[in-house]
C-alpha cells in the first residue's frame, strides 16, 4: 500500500490509497485537477471514490471525477442526497476494498453526523483517514454533532492499534499544536512536536501522518483527564470527560 497525500483548496488534502496492482481509492475529491495530476503523476488508475462527510471542501470533485472516470462514491448512508455523487451506501463496519486493500468503515458523528472513517490494516502500515473528525493534535468544530458524540467518536478512533497513522482532511497541525502549548504548557511531547511539523512545513512537505500513540501525547482533545488542562480551562477535577472534552472544544473556537 501506498499513500499520496494531495493538497487541495487553501489547506485541504485528498488522498491516493494505491494498491499494488496500481489501483487506487481517491480519499476526499475536493478538487478535480490537483487530484487527476497525482493520478497522472504516480501512474496509477483509480477505481473509487472514498468520501469521508459531505461537505463541500472534501466532495467539490466527486461528481466531475466519478462521471469522467467511471468512479463508485463512497459514503455514509445517512448522507444520501447530501454527498454528491453517492453511490455506495455504507453503515458501521462496512468494507470497501481496492485491489488487495480492504478498509474497514468507522461511524464517527460530531463534525458532521454522517462523518465516517477509513481504516486501512495491512501486514506493512496500518492508517485511518479520519476527515475532520480527528485532526494532527486536534479535532474538528461541531457543525451537527454534539460534544458527547465527538468525544464517543474520538474514542472509538483511540481503540485502533497505536501505530495506525492519521491522515486527516486538512493542514491545520501547526495551529493545533500552538493551542496545545497554551492549554498544557508543561506537556514535554508538544514543543518536539511542534519543531517537526514547522520542519516538514517549511520543507513544503505535509505533517499528516502522526500515528494515534504521539496523538495520545499532545492533542489535547484526546487528553481531556490532564490536570493541566482542566486547570488551564478552569474544568474541575470531579467534571466527567464530556464536560471537559467541550471546554477544551470551546476554548479552541477562540483561540488566535
Amino acid at each position: 500500500m501506498r499513500i499520496v497525500p494531495i493538497p487541495c483548496l487553501s489547506d485541504n488534502y485528498a488522498y491516493l490509497v494505491i494498491a499494488q496492482n496500481g489501483d487506487a481509492a481517491i480519499v476526499d475529491a475536493s478538487e478535480a485537477t490537483p487530484v487527476r495530476d497525482a493520478i497522472r503523476r504516480e501512474g496509477v488508475r483509480a477505481r473509487a471514490i472514498w468520501s469521508t462527510h459531505h461537505h463541500w471542501d472534501h466532495v467539490g470533485a466527486n461528481e466531475e471525477l466519478a462521471r469522467a472516470m467511471g468512479l463508485p462514491v463512497a459514503g455514509h448512508v445517512t448522507d444520501r442526497g447530501r454527498l454528491p455523487g453517492l453511490s455506495v451506501e455504507l453503515h458501521d463496519g462496512s468494507t470497501v476494498r481496492v485491489g488487495e486493500i480492504e478498509a474497514r468503515c468507522i461511524h464517527i458523528p460530531g463534525h458532521t453526523l454522517g462523518a465516517i472513517g477509513y481504516f486501512v490494516d495491512t501486514p506493512s502500515e496500518r492508517a485511518v483517514f479520519t476527515g475532520d473528525t480527528l485532526f494532527c493534535a486536534g479535532c474538528g468544530r461541531l457543525f451537527e454533532g454534539t460534544a458527547a458524540q465527538m468525544h464517543a467518536s474520538l474514542s472509538r478512533l483511540l481503540e485502533l492499534p497505536g501505530d495506525t497513522r492519521v491522515y486527516c482532511g486538512h493542514e491545520y497541525t501547526e495551529s493545533n499544536l500552538r493551542f496545545a502549548a497554551h492549554v498544557e504548557p508543561s506537556n514535554d511531547d508538544v514543543e518536539p512536536a511542534r519543531a517537526r511539523a514547522a520542519r516538514l512545513r517549511s520543507e513544503g512537505s505535509p505533517t499528516v501522518g502522526t500515528t494515534l500513540d504521539e496523538e495520545r501525547r499532545v492533542n489535547p482533545f484526546l487528553r481531556a483527564g490532564s490536570p493541566e488542562i482542566r486547570r488551564t480551562l478552569g474544568v474541575a477535577a470531579s467534571d466527567d470527560e464530556v464536560t471537559a472534552f467541550a471546554a477544551v472544544r470551546a476554548a479552541k473556537d477562540c483561540f488566535r
